[in-house]
């Protein structure tokens, strides 16, 4: 079984949407389940309603599960195998307090050593009275282990001390709950982000102390760096998978781009059905990827460009199959569905055409072939060449003064895609299109 084990603590990140999406392929392509476990055990970071955010978000790039569920589900479980832990020897109680470990710690800093915790500290202050934590009995021996992605790791017996699995209100820590339901779930490969890369050694030693001898492959994911070069925030909104598709860029073209980054991939657009085939770990590269707004821009026009007109339509919320083909002519120009929202939302809506233009001195022009087409439009003609000629000659216009007069009172913009081709499609619109055009500030708007 593969899983993704989000917390919902957030919105999703596209580190973690990407770590999805790699689990997701590997479980399709080793015909094994998929799991999602929210690991909701640190209560007072967890934000109502998270949860659900990430299943939609999930749901809507494909990326359907087997099985649902929750971590804290499992408290009882935890508790059961930190206590065999404790009567086997393996695991102490540890009755320091944080202010004790902090000045421990600054004793480390000021000596310019790393700090560890020290087995002996664990009863000095047990007459205090308060809840213990349990702490998991160091490692003698080092810890290696193949990361499909970095190669082999290892890890000293100095590098890992004595840590914590049970906190004092008795709820499991991160790394000993994931551990135990690693194992509950039988889970067989984990690809996460590389910032997992020091938790692995941790559920290994969890693993090694509860007997647990399955082996389980593990790859951790390069971190993704911002534009600027530094490792991605919350405070850059491309970090967000809500924020991406607020600005109208489809799931399928995001899983693309997230798949492409730093990997060997076959081809520069593909479906994540066509990835199941040939995705492989080996391929992803070692270093920290950047993320390219840009590079993510041509993907998704490309996407875009693959959706039938209906298809293109019900994504503008339309059930009018022109107004896909109206937006596959203005992709001529636009990368995401807010850009093809923006420049068709124009051709309808109200166009104050002195606050629009002001400056660009058409208005005279604008005013002249408006009053020609609000007779012409009646029985517009089906070639454009025949309405064009038309309304030159009524308006008395030609040139330039003409056909920007014409773009602006149809389009709502001085620049855009053939007016040949437009026209075609808003024939029939022509009377509504005309209609809220506003020549002077005391028309009605």
């Amino acid at each position: 079984m593969l899983r993704f084990a989000p917390s919902p603590t957030g919105d999703m990140h596209i580190g973690n949407l990407r770590a999805a999406i790699f689990n997701y392929i590997l479980a399709k392509q080793r015909k094994e389940r998929f799991l999602i476990r929210i690991e909701d055990t640190d209560q007072a970071r967890n934000i109502a309603g998270s949860d659900k955010e990430i299943l939609q978000i999930l749901t809507l790039f494909g990326l359907l599960w087997d099985d649902l569920v929750y971590q804290s589900a499992n408290f009882s479980y935890h508790n059961q195998l930190a206590q065999k832990l404790l009567d086997s020897g393996k695991a102490f109680y540890c009755y320091c307090s944080k202010d004790f470990l902090e000045s421990k710690k600054q004793e480390a800093i000021e000596a310019k050593r790393a700090f560890r915790y020290d087995d002996s500290w664990a009863e000095i202050e047990k007459s205090s009275g308060k809840p213990p934590v349990v702490r998991l009995r160091k490692s003698t021996e080092p810890i290696t282990y193949h990361d499909s992605i970095k190669g082999e790791l290892h890890f000293a017996p100095n590098e890992l001390d004595s840590f914590v699995i049970m906190r004092e209100d008795g709820v499991p820590t991160y790394n000993f709950a994931c551990a135990c339901d690693d194992m509950l779930y039988d889970i067989s490969a984990i690809v996460r982000g590389e910032d997992h890369t020091s938790n692995t050694p941790k559920q290994i030693l969890v693993h090694r102390a509860l007997g647990y001898e399955k082996h389980i492959e593990y790859a951790h994911l390069p971190i993704i760096l911002g534009e600027s070069g530094k490792k991605m925030s919350k405070r850059d909104s491309a970090s967000s998978v809500a924020w991406l598709l607020e600005q109208g860029f489809l799931p399928s073209a995001i899983c693309n781009y997230l798949i492409s980054m730093g990997n060997h991939t076959p081809c520069e657009i593909f479906s994540l059905e066509e990835a199941i085939a040939w995705f492989s770990l080996e391929k992803v590269a070692k270093a920290p990827v950047r993320f390219d707004l840009a590079r993510l821009r041509f993907v998704n026009h490309a996407h875009l460009s693959r959706l039938s007109d209906g298809d293109l339509a019900l994504l503008l919320e339309s059930s009018d199959e022109s107004m896909g083909k109206l937006a596959r002519i203005y992709l001529e120009e636009a990368s995401t569905l807010n850009e093809l929202r923006e420049k068709i939302a124009r051709i309808f809506a109200p166009k104050d055409i002195y606050a629009l233009y002001e400056g660009q001195d058409f208005s005279k022009e604008c005013a002249l072939l408006l009053e020609s087409l609000q007779e012409l439009i009646t029985n517009a003609p089906a070639e454009y060449e025949s309405f064009k000629n038309q309304a030159m000659q009524a308006s008395s216009l030609k040139g330039k003064g003409f056909f920007k007069a014409l773009r602006i009172l149809l389009t709502g913009a001085s620049h855009g895609p053939d007016l040949s081709k437009l026209y075609e499609i808003l024939r029939p619109y022509l009377q509504a299109i005309i209609k809220v055009v506003k020549l002077d500030s005391s028309a009605p708007q």
